[in-house]
């Protein structure tokens, strides 16, 4: 069992890494609901599969399922891939799981936020969100690892690190009333310093143009390494991502990174636009009090919504007219990492990609080593 700790990371010494740093390995969650997930879920569930072999070539992956999903899940995925049974709401563990920090001594220790569906009771996007509230804790037990309990309600797809004490995130959801209301955002910042461990934060106004997360940051802005960020673009000035990505781009080039560095930004290009269609909507059971997924809806497509591990950069295949590009630019972006390409729209048609069903465990070691 791991134990709750009652200091902060930063009076330990910890910080939360850059994801592109060493891992240990990567967390998941198994897709079964079928009002989020169409078809009973069975094609995001190959899609789920397909990424967690993809990762799984450079490091360990761990999926945690529901009794009633383990034998399904381990016909389908890779042997080398470790099941556990862990109940949830979701499948989201990017938003529900931990957040792993570490120090310079090599020791992991882990920050189990609150959870409340991307809003509560206000704007959330389902309920009950009890048993994903509990996922953080569950594998930090797992784990055996110290654990933090975080003091906000925070999904880690809103905060975006370098490891280098710089910290990026939108005001749209960091500041939403249906997150933290009692708080502002002096308030905020100070928690975030307190518990991953940065010096300072770059502030975006707005998310991705229909995100349903209200505005995460790891759909719009990305750091490739300390100083160098990936920026979803569109040169459509019709396009309502215009703006929002306009604004974001001049807001990070006129910013230095906590180091005193300029950041340079690099633009990667937005598919589509792409919309679910009829077909796919009514394979959606309707249910009340979860948001309904119908025809026409804008899906908040993003090639910034990549996974970094060990070795490769797991990159979502969105629009065919558009991924050859994005890989060319993560390509660069990260020569001394393979580029993998993985089949993305079933996990899109859910609310996310491919960074919202993964977590990172970093590996205990120097940050120096």
């Amino acid at each position: 069992m791991s134990c709750t700790l009652i200091t902060t990371p930063r009076a330990d010494g910890f910080r939360m890494p850059g994801e592109f740093e060493p891992h240990r390995g990567t967390w998941m969650l198994w897709p079964e609901r079928p009002d989020n997930w169409r078809w009973g879920a069975k094609p995001a569930q190959a899609a789920f599969a397909e990424v967690a072999g993809a990762i799984s070539a450079h490091e360990p992956v761990t999926m945690c399922v529901s009794p009633a999903q383990y034998l399904n899940a381990r016909h389908m995925l890779p042997e080398v891939v470790r099941i556990v049974e862990m109940s949830s709401n979701d499948a989201w563990v990017r938003d529900c799981g931990p957040t792993f920090v570490i120090d310079d001594a090599g020791d992991v220790r882990g920050v189990d936020w609150l959870f409340n569906a991307w809003g509560g009771l206000q704007s959330g996007l389902y309920f009950p969100w009890d048993q994903d509230d509990l996922v953080g804790q569950k594998i930090l037990e797992l784990e055996n690892v110290p654990r933090y309990a975080g003091p906000l309600v925070l999904e880690g797809g809103s905060v975006e690190v370098d490891g280098d004490g710089t910290l990026i995130a939108t005001r749209e959801c960091l500041l939403n009333s249906d997150r933290n209301p009692e708080l502002d955002a002096l308030q905020i910042e100070t928690h975030l310093a307190d518990y991953l461990g940065v010096r300072k934060i770059i502030w975006l106004e707005r998310g991705v143009y229909n995100d349903e997360t209200e505005g995460h940051i790891d759909n719009l802005a990305r750091f490739a390494n300390p100083g160098v960020v990936l920026l979803d673009w569109t040169d459509d000035t019709n396009d309502p991502q215009y703006p929002i990505s306009l604004d974001a781009f001049e807001r990070l080039s006129r910013a230095t990174d906590a180091q005193g560095r300029a950041l340079e930004v690099i633009k990667l290009p937005q598919p589509g636009p792409l919309y679910m269609t009829g077909e796919e909507a009514r394979g959606v059971d309707v249910i009340e009090g979860v948001q309904p997924r119908e025809a026409g809806l804008r899906l908040a497509a993003s090639y910034v919504n990549f996974y970094c591990c060990n070795g490769a950069v797991i990159m979502p295949l969105l629009d065919q007219k558009t991924d050859s590009t994005a890989a060319e630019i993560l390509r660069r972006a990260f020569p001394d990492r393979k580029i993998v390409p993985v089949a993305a729209r079933e996990i899109l048609l859910g609310g996310g990609d491919v960074h919202c069903i993964t977590q990172q465990q970093p590996a205990a070691r120097s940050k120096t080593s």
